[in-house]
């Protein structure tokens, strides 16, 4: 057994790690496993969905093989533990892209799924599952199980955000989307209160496939922010990837994301970006995955790890929900730098527990800093009941199991395709196994 952690860095539990390299022989694997396990890709993941304390995990990084790719119809077939990124800097190329990606390219097909990941275009092209045609996965007691759209619906809705805990997913066929390149035209508007960036999302939507807005959760009045929003343009130049990556080369013994940086950190990135705004043509990696040039941007939050919350609320009581929410933040004398606004559109959810629904949600980071911290969540929760919301499974590592099964109507459904031979740290603190 060795230690392993999530994104989050909260803990480091011994895990017996069993790496998956070979489609063929998966099931054997998983069969034979002595503990019950789950799958495990990049770890990006911020809690304990991805994390099977003393028991097996699945590494798929080695499935990464590309299986099969259409140039006419953009279908691609690949093996879960494929990276984001070497999809996308395989494709585009080629005049084709992911449709829906997340904040970050370093995680896998499998992830993606399991997680049912959203990007900035929701409110048009939905989530990741969407654009999923079919899906294989492994069963422990030795099932194999082909799926999607048109085929055995319920296990593709059940395996669609189902966090791992339907089988391992072993591969997948991807619709790809056609593009002209990589690049996007894209403008960055400061706004100054949550009544603007409202009238901004209702203008933006109709006439801009991304949008996202980071949020001063510590500025006088609270709601000051950026609006970024973008289209893929058909520009035959543009500016270049970056290729200058940074790290933080060691873990500070505290949390550099504190009451003395904070706040002035926040009001400097909001002054640059204010002087920055504008229209600008911008490479799709600098504006999907801005933090991917960081590595290990966890480490700022030193030894004791962070929490990252995230919750959706229904959008005719967002605005009133998002300002409690800043107002609990403010009075807990805590904060976000990491703090993402954007609007979802009205699509229902595909998986029984894909996290998406149409609403507002908001993302923060918090530095783990105890009871205080958690105290802090209480309240937050409070707020997300109230508004009939939920949080992000992906996200989540202390959300009490009332929450999860108010926001989660469809979970009694779900239990019926879980792999009993599959638990994960979330599914034993909230599922009981």
């Amino acid at each position: 057994m060795r230690p392993v952690g999530s994104w989050g860095r909260l803990s480091a539990d011994p895990h017996h790690v069993v790496g998956l390299s070979d489609l063929h022989s998966v099931k054997d694997v998983v069969v034979q496993g002595p503990h019950p396990g789950v799958a495990h890709g990049m770890g990006r993941s911020y809690g304990d969905v991805c994390l099977n304390p003393r028991g097996t995990l699945w590494v798929t990084t080695s499935l990464d093989h590309f299986i099969a790719f259409d140039s006419c119809t953009g279908r691609l077939v690949c093996e879960a533990g494929v990276l984001l990124r070497d999809i996308q800097r395989l494709f585009i190329p080629r005049g084709w892209i992911l449709p829906v990606t997340p904040g970050t390219q370093l995680v896998t097909v499998g992830g993606a799924i399991a997680n049912d990941v959203h990007g900035k275009n929701h409110h048009v092209l939905g989530s990741f599952g969407d654009h999923v045609k079919s899906l294989t996965i492994a069963r422990t007691n030795g099932e194999i199980i082909q799926c999607g759209p048109d085929e055995c619906l319920e296990w593709f809705s059940a395996t669609v955000g189902g966090i791992g805990l339907t089988g391992v997913i072993t591969q997948a066929e991807i619709q790809l989307r056609p593009v002209s390149g990589p690049w996007l035209d894209t403008e960055t508007i400061p706004y100054a209160g949550l009544d603007e960036f409202f009238r901004l999302a209702d203008d933006s939507e109709a006439a801009w496939e991304h949008t996202v807005s980071w949020i001063d959760c510590l500025a006088p009045g609270r709601g000051r922010g950026l609006f970024m929003r973008g289209n893929h343009t058909r520009a035959e130049h543009g500016p270049a990837p970056k290729v200058r990556s940074f790290g933080v080369p060691v873990e500070p013994p505290v949390s550099m994301v504190n009451q003395l940086s904070l706040r002035p950190l926040n009001a400097a990135y909001y002054r640059l970006h204010q002087w920055k705004a504008g229209h600008f043509v911008a490479h799709h990696e600098s504006f999907f995955y801005p933090l991917d040039h960081l590595h290990d941007w966890n480490r700022m939050y030193g030894p004791k790890g962070f929490f990252q919350y995230q919750s959706v609320v229904p959008r005719d009581v967002g605005q009133d929900a998002i300002q409690a929410m800043l107002r609990e933040i403010s009075r807990s004398r805590d904060g976000s730098f990491l703090a993402v606004l954007k609007t979802f559109g009205n699509r229902q959810p595909l998986g029984m527990l894909s996290f998406p629904q149409p609403g507002v949600t908001l993302a923060l980071d918090f530095p783990n800093r105890g009871t205080r911290t958690h105290k802090l969540f209480e309240r937050l929760d409070a707020v997300v009941r109230e508004a009939r919301g939920r949080l992000y499974p992906a996200k989540d590592a202390r959300m009490p199991r009332d929450l999860f099964e108010a926001g989660y109507p469809r979970l009694t459904e779900f239990i019926k395709y879980r792999d009993p031979g599959i638990s994960s740290g979330f599914s034993r603190r909230l599922l009981g196994s």
